[in-house]
């Protein structure tokens, strides 16, 4: 990292490290400090919030994009009908609805829009924008990844997948300029934690068509300059490998209440270095973070580190279509030779709890059932219930994973635990660049990949859905007709409990058939400075970005 210049004075640059020693012992004399200025502390003074953010954005575009870094950028550019509150997820905030009410069984919900709601260029903000905007991601030639999002809207899926081709049979319609009517597929009381999703973000018909048809992606209109949004703030610039900066949006309804000025997102695929980041105060917060420092920063006084509960799951996917992970008894065999406890003590070491299922726990006070666990004994009996006399016929196969050295220790111990338990000599191990990781999962051009999920809304369908027959999120190739035929049940119900337990039926399906391998439920661990004020944690981790604040802190940041 290139040192800070030094301030120039009327006489030019100071000329050597005595002069500046001599200042500083000066200053502390008078209780002053001289600390040299960060760019975090330029940035506090200026109220812009500096974010590492993981790999380079996909897009910025809501209905093309799927993963927790992209959401993060579009949450800043966008708003939807409903928001989430800075400190609790089971409180719904009004966006671009002020309100909004269900039908006797939530079969049906009106939202109601704000008149003063309006696009980053002034336009209003209309119910029609909505309908265009749920229309062009749940059209197959927009082959949006979250797609089934909307799927809780009725005939939603059957558009989605070409059953129908007229979208005015899907159930969204404006009712003038500012109702919207959502008539859902099966009732959903918890309608209003879905609509927060970013699939749900409203798009610019205008700008959209501007620089393309409505399905198009990667088109011109995601260029600062082009880029309408209606969020609390705009796209002013986006270096590719460099950052994305969104500034204040002067056009936006509530604008005299969001506190930054701006944020800067910096795309740092590396913990380490964005780790040294933050140490040289050149980031407010860093979300990639080494677990190798975990216990030096724990051991700090006024520690920026937080470990908080995550409403997500760290899992290897298993690709079905091809052998050897084709065969149900090897997955078996795979999934019962992890050692969990093993890892999260070792090898992760930031209180994530090892993983007896695929859906966290307490999900609207779901259990999943306790199918998985390490198990040496079982693993060979699945092993030879598979074909195999011993690990040493089993044919190589790779694991991938993407960028990060988490992900890559993981792996490592994973390997060692098959060899070990298994016997299985022949398992490769393959890092990937983050895009190029996507792609090679969702063409299934992989045997076994690391995966992570984090929930949608807190509700145990945000996990289980995401397995069904052709979701545009099974990266696997597995299908079960009664798995999905569970689940289709389960939307059916409006008895909580009869809902959670046709669920935990589907749960156990998809757990005896292993085309995933839980590994653990998440922490989120991180770096926050001290002068970021209004962060709250929260489950679910969908930051409203305008409640937060900057302060300079007393004591800054470490250094």
């Amino acid at each position: 990292m290139r040192p800070t210049r030094p301030t120039p004075t009327r006489q030019g640059w100071l000329p050597d490290l005595t002069l500046l020693g001599l200042a500083c012992l000066a200053a502390s004399a008078l209780a002053i400090s001289c600390r040299q200025e960060t760019r975090v502390d330029r940035a506090t003074r200026e109220k812009i919030l500096l974010l590492g953010n993981g790999a380079e954005p996909k897009a910025l575009d809501p209905h093309i994009v799927s993963s927790v870094g992209d959401a993060n950028i579009l949450r800043a550019l966008f708003e939807g009908l409903v928001i989430n509150h800075p400190s609790n997820d089971a409180i719904h905030e009004p966006g671009v609805a002020e309100r909004w009410e269900p039908n006797a069984d939530f079969s049906e919900w009106r939202f109601f829009l704000r008149k003063d709601a309006k696009w980053s260029n002034g336009d209003p903000v209309t119910a029609h924008d909505f309908v265009y905007s749920y229309h062009r991601a749940l059209h197959p030639k927009t082959a949006s990844p979250y797609a089934s999002m909307l799927f809780f809207l009725k005939n939603g899926e059957a558009f989605s997948t070409g059953k129908i081709a007229d979208f005015a049979e899907v159930g969204v319609k404006a009712v003038g300029d500012h109702e919207l009517v959502c008539t859902l597929e099966a009732p959903a009381p918890y309608f209003p934690d879905v609509v927060k999703h970013t699939t749900w973000l409203p798009v610019h018909q205008p700008t959209i068509e501007k620089f393309g048809s409505m399905t198009d992606s990667y088109t011109a209109w995601q260029k600062p300059g082009n880029h309408v949004s209606n969020g609390a703030f705009q796209l002013t610039e986006w270096r590719i490998n460099a950052h994305v900066k969104v500034r204040r949006n002067p056009h936006y309804w509530d604008a005299a209440n969001v506190k930054p000025n701006g944020i800067d997102f910096y795309p740092i695929e590396s913990p380490f270095t964005e780790e040294k980041a933050f140490r040289n105060g050149l980031i407010h917060l860093s979300y990639a973070f080494p677990e190798s420092l975990i216990a030096k920063y724990r051991a700090m006084p006024d520690s920026p580190l937080r470990a908080e509960t995550y409403n997500g799951s760290y899992f290897y996917r298993c690709n079905v279509t091809r052998a050897p992970t084709d065969n149900v008894e090897f997955r078996r065999a795979l999934s019962c030779a992890i050692d969990q406890e093993t890892i999260v003590k070792y090898v992760t070491r930031a209180g994530q709890v090892p993983a007896y299922g695929f859906t966290p726990p307490a999900e609207g006070g779901y259990d999943p059932p306790r199918m998985i666990g390490f198990d040496p004994e079982k693993a060979r009996e699945h092993l030879r219930k598979a074909g195999y006399a011993s690990g040493k016929d089993v044919p190589e196969f790779t694991v991938f994973f993407n960028t990060l050295e988490s992900h890559r220790n993981i792996a490592v111990a994973i390997q060692d635990m098959w060899k070990k338990h298994l016997g299985i000599e022949k398992v490769k191990i393959e890092n990937q660049e983050w895009k190029v990781f996507q792609q090679t999962t969702q063409d299934l051009r992989y045997d076994v990949s690391r995966a992570g999920w984090i929930g949608d809304y807190v509700d145990p369908y945000t996990f289980l859905s995401i397995w069904r027959t052709g979701d545009s999120n099974n990266y696997t190739g597995w299908a079960n007709p009664d798995y999905d035929r569970l689940l289709r049940e389960s939307a059916l119900l409006s008895d909580p409990a009869a809902r959670l337990a046709k669920m935990r039926e589907a749960e156990a399906i998809l757990l005896d058939e292993v085309p995933i391998l839980p590994i653990y439920w998440y922490t989120r661990v991180y770096l926050l400075h001290p002068d970021v004020k209004n962060w709250h944690p929260t489950l679910l981790d969908h930051r409203p970005y305008k409640h937060v604040d900057l302060v300079p802190s007393e004591k800054g940041g470490p250094r």
